[in-house]
């Protein structure tokens, strides 16, 4: 029998004797507030998804003292084996590597009759809270005493903290250096590893150098201060810290920030230069930074409930076109902590129903997209259903009776709009791609086509407007630019799905209308009416242009078009050196002009650009590729 399913074996027995009164169950001895991740602090350790040993146990008197960790739950827990009636144990956890800590954390001592116990378990860092922690195992068997911390040094894969300069595969200056007392004062990225130092030159003996790491956008740093701080040696002038890593994946932590800090040996006072995260690559720095604001314990990007959807849709768009699965988990996390019901204001202004369904259509729709994005990444059946079972519910809601067809925005029946619509007609054509065998869904999409294209939706210019006018008119309301990608993206899939060409070519009309119009693009840049001038755009309009990018790349893709393939790369480009400031955080104009919001929101549509722009570029690297490789060898031959 494996050690933990016989400690789950003992938690059942220790369970049944408590509830039986003959012995207590441990219980946290000091009242330190509970963190939340993956799950709650005083979760019991026979619910643990794996059990390692990272450290060494401890003797003491007789008494094996040891710290159990699950790396997939990011907790921890403790034991003491061979001990006596009275004997305790407990974790130390500490925020700021070991220099005070929550003291007593799940003390339980041995009961009558046994020789041991352990703690609940408690999770090791707070993502939530952006701590990184440091856990030991602590006990009383006659004399206090702790194992050593776990995992002192921050790893991101193979490259982790103490690493040698040398060994960096670059060296980038991402921020202006900083002067004091006539030092210069660097820091200095290995950007494709995410490694970070920091350089103190133009000085003397005694000088100081150190790197700083925050995990909160540099709004705090007690795990990460004065980190590799080093001294100009005797006869020199110049010192470097080692390298330390800015992503704890196993801490569920990623866009961590660093600045380095210098100190002149004749003063007290230091200087530390701005900042920055490393970007390794433009997606994968804006999906680092995106992430930073993902709510773990919860399972969505607080406060937006569908544009937690699109978000969740462009982290997995970003996973599947650049291969790395650091974010895996957060597909799973959303689904299980989301399917259920909540009342209005907990998720959403409206109640969730369950399966991500509300009274906003729309919204639900969103989410069935992001479903089957998943499902197209991982594989995993459960995704797809799901986004069945909510595209069923927005298929209740298609009336013939009115305008001739169209579904409606709300339960309600208030408004037939572009948005809902061409949610729809993508969904539908994906389900019919995606289940074997379909004549329904096929069916719907091709009913739904024909419905859009006479609807009136899109007017004489070629640009997708609001909606419709109880009259079933086109309303002339703003032309927003996520209605033209969704129309965009819908016609690119129909024609995918059964070779019409008309449907290539209204995506195309469609495309050639949204590059040309000053209604979405202004010197070849992407820009809402909410753009411009002193304008703000509200948190959904945020995300809209993101969306837009997401369907005109599958358009770019599916005509091997080299104008839309450059008008994607040019909003790359714009968003990279006009939009970002030193920890890679995206506004909302991708022109750069001001005033220029960012939030998660406009972090999660610049993601969706940049994984666009990069997908394309691999596309056509690939294709030059195949070309030269069959050129090599001469002509085709049948």
């Amino acid at each position: 029998m494996s050690a933990l399913r016989h400690r789950a074996w003992i938690g059942i027995l220790v369970l049944a004797l408590a509830l039986a009164g003959l012995v207590a169950l441990p219980t946290p001895a000091h009242a330190a507030p509970a963190v939340c991740a993956l799950a709650c602090d005083t979760l019991d350790p026979s619910k643990a998804r794996q059990e390692t040993f990272p450290v060494p146990d401890l003797n003491t008197n007789g008494r094996v003292l040891r710290l159990h960790v699950s790396d997939p739950d990011n907790m921890a827990w403790a034991s003491i084996d061979k001990g006596v009636r009275g004997d305790s144990v407990w974790l130390d956890r500490s925020w700021d590597r070991g220099t005070t800590w929550e003291p007593l954390l799940g003390r339980a001592s041995i009961p009558d009759a046994w020789t041991g116990t352990r703690t609940l378990m408690y999770n090791v860092s707070d993502p939530v809270g952006h701590r990184r922690g440091w856990i030991r195992a602590c006990g009383d068997a006659g004399a206090v005493n702790c194992t050593d911390w776990v995992y002192p040094r921050v790893c991101d894969g193979t490259s982790c903290d103490g690493a040698d300069p040398a060994t960096a595969s670059g060296d980038d200056t991402p921020v202006p250096s900083t002067t004091i007392f006539g030092r210069a004062v660097s820091l200095h990225v290995d950007q494709r590893n995410g490694m970070a130092w920091g350089v103190i030159e133009g000085g003397g003996a005694g000088d100081e150098i150190w790197l700083d790491r925050s995990w909160d956008a540099g709004a705090s740093w007690p795990e990460g201060s004065s980190l590799g701080r080093r001294s100009v040696a005797s006869g020199a002038s110049s010192t470097r810290t080692t390298m330390f890593a800015t992503r704890d994946p196993r801490g569920l932590l990623y866009g961590g920030a660093v600045r380095a800090c210098g100190r002149e040996a004749s003063h007290q006072e230091g200087s530390c230069t701005a900042w920055a995260r490393p970007a390794p690559t433009r997606a994968r720095a804006a999906a680092d930074a995106l992430l930073a604001s993902y709510q773990t314990n919860e399972g969505w990007w607080r406060s937006s409930w569908w544009n937690s959807a699109v978000a969740l849709t462009s982290v997995i768009d970003f996973a599947e076109r650049s291969g790395r699965h650091d974010y895996d988990w957060v597909i799973a996390r959303t689904f299980e902590q989301n399917r259920g019901v909540f009342p209005a204001g907990v998720r959403s202004s409206d109640a969730i129903e369950g399966h991500f369904i509300s009274r906003a259509i729309d919204d639900a729709a969103w989410w069935a997209v992001a479903w089957i994005a998943a499902y197209d990444y991982t594989g995993e059946r459960r995704y797809l259903d799901e986004a069945v079972t909510i595209t069923d519910y927005v298929h209740q809601f298609w009336d013939p009776g009115t305008c001739g067809g169209g579904v409606w925005w709300d339960r309600e029946r208030t408004y037939k709009n572009a948005v809902t619509n061409g949610l729809y007609l993508w969904l539908t054509t994906s389900l019919h791609e995606r289940l074997a065998g379909d004549t329904v869904w096929g069916g719907r999409a091709a009913t739904a086509a024909d419905w859009y294209l006479t609807s009136g939706v899109i007017n004489s210019a070629g640009l997708v407007n609001d909606g419709l006018t109880r009259g079933c008119a086109n309303n002339g309301q703003t032309v927003w630019s996520y209605n033209q990608g969704l129309a965009i993206g819908a016609f690119t899939q129909l024609w995918r799905s059964t070779g019409n060409g008309r449907y290539l070519d209204t995506a195309t009309r469609l495309a050639d209308a949204a590059i040309s119009s000053p209604a979405l693009t202004r010197d070849g840049i992407l820009t809402e009416s909410c753009d411009l001038a002193t304008n703000s755009c509200d948190d959904n309009q945020k995300q809209f242009k993101g969306i837009f990018m997401r369907h005109m790349a599958d358009l770019a893709d599916a005509s091997g078009s080299a104008s839309y393939r450059t008008y994607t790369e040019r909003q790359a480009d714009s968003i990279w050196t006009k939009n970002r400031d030193s920890l890679n955080r995206l506004g909302q104009r991708w022109s750069g002009t001001t005033p220029n919001l960012s939030d998660w929101r406009t972090q999660a549509s610049a993601l969706e650009a940049l994984t666009a722009a990069e997908h394309l570029q691999q596309l056509r690297m690939a294709r030059a590729s195949a070309t030269s490789f069959r050129g090599s060898f001469g002509p085709a031959h049948a």
